[in-house]
């Protein structure tokens, strides 16, 4: 007789195998099988439903469960194969309809999809912006990172009130706001106070998953992200405004705990890959396409630092991801590494932003003397400019001069640190009114981040922080500082200057 455990192994126990099989043999299969707890078997769940706006239903609009992408019919009507193992359906908000928000402030664009439903139904109804979202401006805030009831303070109280002022200034009706990971700083009961700030904003923002906000303590990555998609949804998606075509990635791939702290590397899994190549699909080459991820996919501190592992601080399969980006106006924005860094590989712009809170809510500066802070991003069609704004700051406030003999490894120069430079940006310095050159840049350390986190006892709230060496740091000599100014125009032609 044919043995049963024969027949098992020999379809290979492939998805597909399990669609054709009824429940007895299922459980006379789970029964068999030397497992401690049985598995838990593919079931498919039919999802179907409708996309409209005033009524009416609206075509070409992409659905997605985060393994499969689908796109709205004439009627506005999807319809496709899910299964038991997705928790999430959602919709990739077209260009030109408003951006619902939850009650905790965050993008509300998903249904919760129940597993034990074999066919369910789901209908987005969209209300059309006011506006044209053609001209557009969105802010990018990473890693605000709070651990305990004084980080919470230094959000709610410093951080997120700037964050208001310069709201109220763009008086944009299409803004939105991009949480770029390490929302929490372990402590995930302090989603609430993170929820807090993000209300005072009263526009929607958009989540990304961080290395500090996950579940720990799970065995497997698939089982760190609980907590997150029940406060903000899922972990990766698309939505539209304008011409520009926003995506967020989970990049975070969870090792596990390795002796007292937790391990995890820069990756980009392959479900995930097979859904952003779907996603991509549907939108059309030469378009500008804004990627959010928290681990960068790559960063300066690769050469600066040659000896350091770098697993954890880059993407390991980014190369997969540029070429998944060919044809378009790609920019990757990324937070995690506490420093400011522009990285440009080809068709690729890489923004790897300064953080807020700084150095871990010990001062006002990252290690990089970057200063706390988010990044302000405006897209006007399909062009995409920014600029970086330090807290407390006027958003004008792009660099800072070091006097002569304050950056100890450089004593006779001056020196200046430019964060948000990148090689399109053009520095100079005048003296009387003539322009006497441009300054050196060299890899170096912030003086005033020496000053200030040098030593195992500074910065005292986080004695771990060192000063890091970063790639925008300039220097000078001056033959005389009698009306001495240093001008920065950066690739937009924005001139900031200083009178030192």
């Amino acid at each position: 007789m044919f043995k049963r455990r024969e027949f098992i192994k020999s379809l290979g126990l492939t998805s597909v195998a399990w669609l054709g099989m009824g429940d007895a043999v299922l459980a006379e299969i789970q029964r068999e099988l030397p497992l401690h707890r049985a598995p838990t078997f593919f079931s498919p769940i039919r999802i179907k439903g409708k996309v409209s706006s005033a009524g009416k239903g609206l075509a070409g609009v992409a659905v997605s469960d985060g393994r499969i992408v689908a796109q709205t019919d004439s009627n506005g009507e999807f319809d496709f194969i899910s299964g038991n193992d997705r928790d999430l359906v959602f919709v990739s908000l077209p260009a030109g309809f408003e951006i619902a928000r939850q009650a905790n402030g965050s993008a509300a664009f998903f249904k919760k999809l129940d597993p034990s439903k074999a066919e369910q139904s789901f209908t987005f109804d969209l209300k059309k912006a006011a506006n044209s979202d053609e001209n557009h401006h969105f802010l990018l805030l990473s890693d605000t990172q709070i651990q305990d009831e004084y980080d919470a303070g230094q959000l709610l109280t410093v951080a997120a009130p700037d964050v208001q002022k310069t709201i109220a200034a763009l008086n944009d009706p299409n803004l939105f706001g991009i949480g770029c990971g390490d929302l929490v700083y372990d402590k995930l009961e302090l989603f609430r106070e993170y929820n807090q700030s993000v209300q005072m904003y009263n526009t929607p923002f958009f989540q990304v998953m961080g290395n500090h906000d996950l579940d720990f303590g799970g065995r497997s990555d698939s089982t760190t992200t609980g907590t997150f998609k029940g406060h903000f949804g899922p972990t990766y998606y698309s939505w539209n405004r304008g011409e520009v075509h926003y995506v967020v990635l989970d990049d975070v791939f969870y090792l596990g705990r390795i002796g007292e702290g937790t391990k995890y590397i820069g990756h980009i899994p392959e479900e995930q890959m097979a859904w952003l190549e779907q996603d991509l699909a549907l939108v059309e080459k030469g378009k500008t396409v804004v990627v959010s991820l928290h681990i960068p996919s790559y960063t300066g501190a690769v050469t600066r630092y040659p000896d350091r592992d770098t697993l954890g601080g880059t993407v390991s399969n980014r190369e997969h991801l540029y070429r998944m980006l060919e044809g378009y106006n790609a920019h990757l924005l990324s937070g995690h590494t506490h420093f400011n860094d522009n990285m440009i590989s080809g068709h690729v712009y890489e923004h790897c932003h300064g953080t807020v809170c700084g150095a871990w809510w010990s001062g006002p500066i990252c290690y990089d003397g970057t200063p706390n802070g988010y990044a302000v991003y405006e897209a006007r069609g399909s062009e995409l400019k920014w600029q970086y704004k330090g807290t407390g700051l006027d958003i004008n406030e792009q660099f800072r001069v070091y006097k002569t003999g304050y950056h100890k490894d450089f004593p006779d120069q001056m020196s200046l640190n430019c964060w948000n430079y990148d090689p399109a940006w053009e520095i100079s310095w005048y003296e009387n009114g003539v322009k006497k050159g441009s300054p050196e840049k060299k890899v170096a350390l912030d003086p005033w981040s020496v000053e200030l986190h040098s030593g195992p006892t500074l910065p005292s709230r986080r004695s771990w922080v060192e000063p890091q060496l970063n790639d925008h740091m300039f220097f000078f000599k001056p033959e005389s500082t009698d009306n001495l100014v240093v001008e920065a125009k950066d690739r937009f032609g924005n001139v900031y200057s200083k009178r030192i």
